[in-house]
């Protein structure tokens, strides 16, 4: 356990350099000459894992990536092909089986729950929101926003993405959805794209009262115990009110995290079951008419979010603060799973840090795809970093702060850090399990896959 804290505390201060890579041991049964091996996904501890060079990947240059991202605070790596665990970063035997928050990750997460409820007919993503919200909560204008305007983050409400965030940290929100129908509209529904935090709260909000459970507890039986997570595995942070956040906080080891990855990358399917349709992840995975770098709480393409601009065009991605990324490309049948605390590069200090975060990913799946047997894509080159374009007024709005006390243009009516409406409220930190605080959990009590 020391060793992990020690990793924690390295991340915030310098990257990590470490040697060795595993690139796959006990490999799976070969397959029949010229063709490469495929594997069954696994819902137990243990990914099926094969030989780089059993799935058409030079095992020297994929340890060379590897390598390369070792140095860029990436404290956990895990490379698929064809279902196969092919390659892991060096500090993977310590950080496998550790709850790491994957941030906005969760969000994708959440849309998986969506399109499961949805495949149940137990939501309509063309409804308003009025069908499901109780009588009298929200205005006409709020309650006209569909299920789907909040899958495409296109509910119209103004953003501040840092300070959204900032009373779930915290966590200080009596009631998050509460919270999320006081925020002014800055756009009409469904119009424009504007990254919302609330949003997705809202979403997870209106989930549970679609599907007449708490959602952790329909994520648990119908979503995550079929992928072999177990309950004590993880943390998903909810407000005071008891709702599950759906813009952050799932607090998740990697080894389930990847589960999840390869799930959306199988479409769907899990061994011999179906758990999410086809027909769901294809429309989750189809951009929208306002962001055609977005789908359902996804990140869709090459170019977008983090994603490198060289990269295939079926490109989608998970993506979390501090890159928390699941990376797949359906026609590569490659799935990339990483977590860490950024570590790319910038000519513009902090700034740069925050705005150009595909240079960590270009330079690494440059590297990861020359490995490749006949590589798939050009030699792009070294990564040419853009100019800064940030707006602060994007990213902090004092008003969301404001409102959590009940004051403010963003704030709604009797709903305030002392009391929300007729909602029993717990006191800030009830929730937070032991040892989870804001990144990770970490201790012998603390969520975590057990040997």
């Amino acid at each position: 356990m020391g060793r992990i804290r020690g990793l924690m505390v390295h991340v915030g201060v310098a990257a990590l350099v470490a040697g060795g890579v595993f690139a796959g041991a006990a490999p799976a049964a070969a397959a029949p000459s010229g063709s490469e091996t495929h594997c069954a996904v696994s819902s137990g501890r243990e990914a099926q894992r094969a030989a780089p060079e059993e799935v058409g990947i030079d095992p020297q240059l994929l340890d060379t990536a590897l390598r390369f991202a070792s140095t860029r605070n990436r404290l956990n790596v895990k490379i698929f092909r064809h279902n196969c665990l092919v390659g892991e970063g060096p500090t993977n035997n310590v950080t496998d089986t550790v709850a790491w928050n994957v941030w906005s990750a969760t969000k994708s997460v959440v849309s998986v729950l969506a399109g499961m409820a949805w495949d149940r007919g137990l939501i309509d993503l063309d409804a308003p929101i009025d069908r499901y919200l109780p009588p009298g909560l929200g205005d006409a204008a709020h309650r006209s926003i569909t299920v789907e305007n909040l899958l495409t983050e296109t509910s119209g409400m103004k953003v501040g993405v840092l300070t959204e965030g900032l009373t779930g940290v915290i966590p200080l929100d009596p009631n998050s959805a509460v919270q999320a129908l006081g925020v002014p509209l800055a756009s009409t529904p469904g119009t424009a794209f504007s990254y919302s935090q609330r949003t997705v709260d809202l979403l997870a909000y209106v989930l549970e009262i679609a599907i007449g459970e708490p959602l952790q507890q329909f994520a648990q039986r119908e979503l995550f115990d079929p992928l072999g997570i177990a309950r004590g595995d993880y943390y998903w942070a909810r407000d005071r009110a008891g709702h599950t956040y759906g813009y952050a906080h799932l607090m998740i080891p990697p080894d389930d995290f990847a589960k999840l990855g390869l799930l959306v990358s199988n479409q769907g399917r899990w061994g011999e079951r179906q758990l999410v349709s086809a027909e769901y992840l294809d429309k989750a995975t189809t951009p929208s008419r306002a962001n055609p770098c977005y789908g359902y709480l996804f990140w869709l393409g090459p170019g977008c979010a983090e994603t490198p601009a060289f990269l295939p065009d079926d490109v989608f991605t998970m993506a979390g603060l501090g890159m928390q990324n699941v990376f797949v490309i359906r026609s590569l049948d490659l799935t990339v799973v990483w977590t860490g605390a950024y570590g790319n590069v910038s000519a513009y200090g902090v700034s740069g840090v925050v705005q150009n975060t595909s240079e960590l990913p270009h330079e690494f799946f440059r590297r990861l795809l020359a490995a490749f047997h006949g590589s798939p894509v050009p030699e792009p080159g070294p990564y040419v970093e853009p100019p800064l374009r940030l707006d602060p007024s994007r990213f902090v709005d004092a008003n969301f702060l404001l409102a959590v006390f009940g004051v403010g243009p963003s704030s709604y009516p009797g709903c305030n850090v002392l009391s929300c409406l007729n909602y029993p409220l717990a006191p800030p930190f009830a929730d937070t399990a032991p040892g989870c605080a804001i990144l990770a959990c970490l201790g012998p009590d603390a969520p975590g896959i057990r040997p």
